[in-house]
C-alpha cells in the first residue's frame, strides 16, 4: 500500500474530535466522539483493513484544495478527462453525538466516482456487526454505533467486509452523505440537512476568526493557525490537546512515536497566550476553569499533561495490531510522560496567567490561591534534576530551560502582589527568585562557549534557550542571549530556519535513531531575531515557516528538509503557537523600527 505523506493530509474538526483526509478522498483516522477516543477510521497506523472512508474520482488528473473561507469545511476540486467535480468535506457541530458529512457535486462533464467504506473500531482491532436499518447502514461493536446515510448507499462485499461503490454522474448531479457517531444504546437521532449544517459550519468558524485583532501582513496564515489552535481546544471542557493524531513519527521506521492527543499545561498555556494576544479572553477564561478542575487536589500531585475531561491516568500501551505510519513501530495510545517531573511548566502556566491579568481578565479567589500553592510547591523542587521540555527518557539532569522557568514561574508571583495587589510573602518569593537567576548564570552559562547551554555540565546547546528573552530572564539584547542565539544556530540549524531541538548524538534521551528540524523552534528563533531588533532576520525565518506549511497551512511537529516533507503528528498545537506569536514579535519589532 502506498504511504499518503502526512502533509497531504487535511484536518476535520468540530471541537471534540478530529479526522484526517487525505488529498484523494480517504479519511484514515478518526475518534469519535473525542480527540482521544479509539479510533474507527485507523488506516492512518496501518492500511485499509484498518478503516477508512474513501471517496474518490480514481481518473483525477489534477486535484486541488481550499477551505471555504476561515472555516474547516473543505473544498476539493478534482479535473478528470471527462468533467469536473467538487468534492466536500467538513465535522459540523452538533449538540450530541460527532458527524461527518460529504458531498459530491459534477460541475462540468461526467464524473466517475469510487466509494469505500471500512469500519474498525478499537484502532482498526474490532470489526463490527454492519447491517441495513430504514435509511441508513449501521455498524455497532460495545459501546460505539456508526449511521451511514445518503442517496447512494455503498453495497456489502461480505468476504471483505468492506461496502463499495461505483458510480457516475454529470454536470449539474450530487450525491452527499452523512455519517453519525452516537452511544449504541441510544436511539438514532433524525438525519440532519446536510446543506444547513455546512453553511452553519462555515459561518460560525468565520465568525471565531472576525473575533482576532490581528490586521498585519501574515494574515492568512495566522488566521489559520489560530482556527487550528480552537479546533485543538475541546469546546466542552476548554482543555486543549496537542495535536489530534497519536504515534506519526518523528523518525520513519524509528521508536519516536507518541500519543499527542491529551493536554499538556505547557503547551495549553502558550496556546493561550497566543490567543489571548489576538483577542480572545473567553478562551483564556475557559481554560483557566479547566486547569482549576484537573489539578485541584495536593500541588505535589501535580502533573504536567491531563486528558481533556482533566483525568490523570494515561498509562502508555502499545498496539501490537498496527503496523504504525511507514512501519513506524510500537504504535503508542497514552503517554508516559504523565509520570515525569518537568520543572518548566509552571513557568509557562504562570506566564499566561500573568498576561490573562494584564488582559484585564480578573483573577478569583480560587484561581490565585492554586497558583500561590504551587509556586510555594516548586520552591521545594526546582533544583532536582527533571525530564524536561523535551520529555527525555534517559536520566534526569539539571535543564537550564527547566531552572529558567521556575524563575519565570516565581517572577510572575511577584508581579500578581506588586502590579496586581494580590496577597502572598513576596519578599520569599523575589529572593528565591533572584537566587534561581544567580545559579543559572552560574552553572548555565558557558564562558568559553559564549552561550547558555542545555544542562549543567554539559557544552552543547538546546532550542529551548531561544525562549530565555521571551520570558524576560535576561534582554534580548543582552550579550549572552546574542551569544546564545548565534550558538543555537550554528548548532542546530541544519536548513535555513529551520532547526533541530537538540542534537541527539550529544544529548542522551534515552532512544534510537534521530529526528528532523521542530517547527516550534523556528518560531522560537524568529521571536528571538525580532526582539533583538534583527526584523528581516525573523522576516526570512517566517518565510520559511509559510514556505513549508502545506497548501491548506498546516504545520505537523517537524520537519524533513531534504526530503520535503512534513514529519509528526499533524495539526501541532506548538507549531502553530510558536508561528502565531513570532509574528507578534516581528510586527511589533518592524513598528518600533
Amino acid at each position: 500500500m502506498t504511504v499518503t505523506p502526512i502533509g497531504d493530509y487535511a484536518v476535520l474538526g468540530d471541537g471534540r474530535t478530529a479526522a484526517l483526509l487525505s488529498r484523494t478522498g480517504s479519511i484514515d483516522w478518526w475518534c469519535p466522539p473525542r480527540f482521544d477516543a479509539a479510533a474507527c477510521f485507523a488506516a492512518l497506523l496501518g492500511d485499509q483493513e484498518h478503516g477508512r472512508w474513501l471517496l474518490t474520482a480514481p481518473e483525477a488528473t489534477e486535484i486541488t484544495r481550499a477551505w471555504r473561507g476561515d472555516s474547516f469545511v473543505l473544498d476539493t476540486t478534482v479535473r478528470t478527462p471527462t468533467g469536473t467535480a467538487v468534492l466536500t468535506d467538513a465535522l459540523p457541530t452538533r449538540e450530541h453525538g460527532a458527524e461527518i458529512v460529504r458531498r459530491v457535486r459534477v460541475i462540468d462533464g461526467t464524473v466517475r466516482f469510487r466509494h469505500e467504506w471500512v469500519v474498525r473500531f478499537g484502532y482498526g482491532a474490532v470489526q463490527p456487526w454492519v447491517h441495513r436499518v430504514p435509511g441508513a447502514i449501521q455498524a455497532v461493536a460495545g459501546p460505539d454505533r456508526l449511521l451511514l446515510r445518503g442517496d447512494r448507499l455503498p453495497v456489502a462485499d461480505a468476504e471483505r467486509h468492506v461496502h463499495q461503490d461505483e458510480f457516475t454522474l454529470g454536470a449539474g448531479e450530487q450525491a452527499q452523505w452523512s455519517l453519525l457517531w452516537t452511544p449504541s444504546w441510544e436511539p438514532a437521532p433524525r438525519p440532519t440537512d446536510e446543506a444547513t449544517v455546512l453553511d452553519d459550519a462555515v459561518d460560525g468558524w468565520g465568525r471565531w476568526a472576525r473575533r482576532s485583532h490581528y490586521r498585519g501582513s501574515y494574515r492568512e496564515e495566522v488566521v489559520r493557525s489560530l482556527l487550528v489552535l480552537r479546533l485543538l481546544t475541546h469546546r466542552d471542557t476548554g482543555g486543549i490537546v496537542a495535536a489530534a493524531t497519536t504515534s506519526l513519527p518523528e523518525d520513519p521506521g524509528g521508536e519516536r512515536n507518541w500519543d499527542y492527543r491529551f493536554c499538556w499545561l505547557r503547551d495549553a498555556a502558550m496556546t493561550l497566550q497566543a490567543l489571548l494576544e489576538h483577542g480572545y479572553r473567553e478562551e483564556a477564561q475557559a481554560w483557566r476553569q479547566w486547569l482549576l478542575r484537573a489539578v485541584a487536589g495536593d500541588p505535589a500531585d501535580l502533573q504536567i499533561v491531563y486528558g481533556i475531561d482533566g483525568r490523570r491516568d494515561l498509562a502508555e500501551h502499545e498496539l501490537d495490531h498496527l503496523p504504525g505510519y511507514a512501519g513506524s513501530r510500537p504504535v503508542r495510545v497514552g503517554n508516559a510522560a504523565v509520570g515525569q517531573v518537568q520543572n518548566d511548566v509552571l513557568g509557562e502556566v504562570m506566564c499566561a496567567l500573568d498576561l490573562a491579568r494584564q488582559c484585564g481578565i480578573a483573577e478569583s479567589t480560587d484561581s490565585w490561591s492554586l497558583q500561590s500553592h504551587l509556586v510555594e510547591a516548586l520552591i521545594g523542587t526546582w533544583r532536582e534534576p527533571d525530564r524536561g521540555i523535551w520529555e527525555v527518557r534517559g536520566a534526569p539532569r539539571r535543564f537550564t530551560h527547566s531552572a529558567v522557568m521556575a524563575w519565570a514561574a516565581l517572577d510572575r508571583a511577584v508581579h500578581a502582589v506588586t502590579e496586581h495587589g494580590l496577597p502572598g510573602p513576596v519578599e520569599r518569593w523575589a529572593r528565591v527568585r533572584d537566587e534561581i537567576r544567580a545559579e543559572v548564570l552560574d552553572w548555565g552559562w558557558d564562558e568559553d562557549l559564549g552561550s547558555f547551554v542545555q544542562s549543567a555540565g554539559v557544552r552543547h546547546t538546546d532550542a529551548a534557550l531561544l525562549q530565555l528573552s521571551q520570558v524576560g530572564f535576561l534582554p534580548a539584547d543582552d550579550p549572552r542571549m546574542i551569544g546564545t542565539v548565534r550558538a543555537v544556530r550554528a548548532e542546530l540549524e541544519i536548513a535555513p530556519g529551520l532547526l533541530l531541538r537538540y542534537r541527539t548524538d550529544r544529548a542522551d534521551d534515552g532512544l534510537a535513531g534521530t529526528e528532523h528540524p521542530f517547527l516550534a523552534c523556528s518560531g522560537w528563533l524568529a521571536d528571538a531575531l525580532a526582539r533583538q531588533g534583527d526584523v528581516a532576520g525573523a522576516e526570512q525565518v517566517l518565510r520559511t515557516l509559510t514556505g513549508i506549511a502545506t497548501d491548506l497551512g498546516l504545520l505537523a511537529e517537524e520537519y524533513d528538509p531534504e526530503g520535503g516533507r512534513m514529519i509528526g503528528n499533524l495539526p501541532q498545537a506548538l507549531s502553530h503557537l510558536a508561528f502565531v506569536r513570532a509574528v507578534h514579535q516581528h510586527d511589533r519589532a518592524e513598528a518600533r523600527r
